[in-house]
């Protein structure tokens, strides 16, 4: 199955669910942003990659706008040179409006992933040769505040389905990309991971899995020198050359 047919097959699954309040606004990004998700992987996504970096879901500020994983606006604009039509969600909030490349704000999360792939890489077709960056769950779930609700905080009821649409695109995903490392960015992302790669009953080899630092500012370790810690921990897991001495 092509990576067009898996995302298909999970918008339609997606498209069922149902979330009852504190979740009033959900957006999917695949439906609205596709064009620019299907730019992305056009122009990066193509063939297997040895190592996989995984999300949870969008941000309000990163995917969300911009239809790309950690999607922060200055680095998709600019660095990864997206430049897709990005449309709006039916059942749009009013505090978190999607404007697409012209948002002007700024994603943290993002802006330090891809900054950190910038540095690391320069170019993105050095990181891309390795790497390939994805969410588990592309839909970002909102309260009637406009605060954002991640998916483990969901209840079982509306968890579970979530759950098994997501797992069987995951489990797609990996089948098409045959990593040889599985790395969730954060405790949620790699618990996913776990649950997924003992699904695959030999499509595949199946891959190592790790996980790195969240670059979210909620996180005080993350707001320590996020970079250097994660090329550090991609280092230990083998995602990076060793250090030279």
């Amino acid at each position: 199955m092509d990576i067009s047919a898996i995302l298909d097959r999970l918008e339609r699954r997606l498209r069922r669910l149902r979330f009852a309040p504190p979740v009033t606004h959900v957006y999917n990004p695949l439906v609205y942003a596709r064009a620019a998700f299907t730019q992305y992987l056009d122009m990066y996504g193509r063939g297997s990659r040895r190592c996989v970096l995984l999300g949870m879901n969008p941000g309000p500020w990163g995917m969300a706008q911009t239809g790309v994983p950690f999607g922060e606006v200055g680095h998709v604009r600019d660095w990864l040179g997206i430049d897709a039509e990005i449309r709006r969600p039916r059942n749009e909030h009013p505090k978190r409006p999607v404007q697409g490349l012209d948002c002007p704000r700024s994603e943290v999360s993002g802006a330090r992933l891809w900054g950190w792939a910038r540095h690391q890489f320069g170019t993105p077709a050095r990181f891309f040769r390795e790497f390939i960056v994805l969410n588990y769950c592309p839909l970002v779930f909102m309260e009637e505040s406009g605060r954002n609700l991640t998916p483990d905080k969901l209840p079982a009821a509306e968890r579970d389905p979530l759950h098994a649409a997501c797992d069987e695109a995951l489990a797609a995903l990996l089948s098409h990309y045959r990593p040889q490392l599985v790395i969730g960015v954060g405790a949620y992302a790699e618990k996913c991971l776990t649950r997924v790669t003992g699904t695959l009953d030999g499509r595949i080899e199946p891959p190592r899995i790790g996980r790195i630092l969240h670059p979210s500012p909620a996180s005080p370790a993350a707001n320590r020198d996020w970079a250097g810690q994660v090329t550090e921990q991609l280092r230990g897991l083998g995602a990076l050359p060793a250090e030279k001495p």
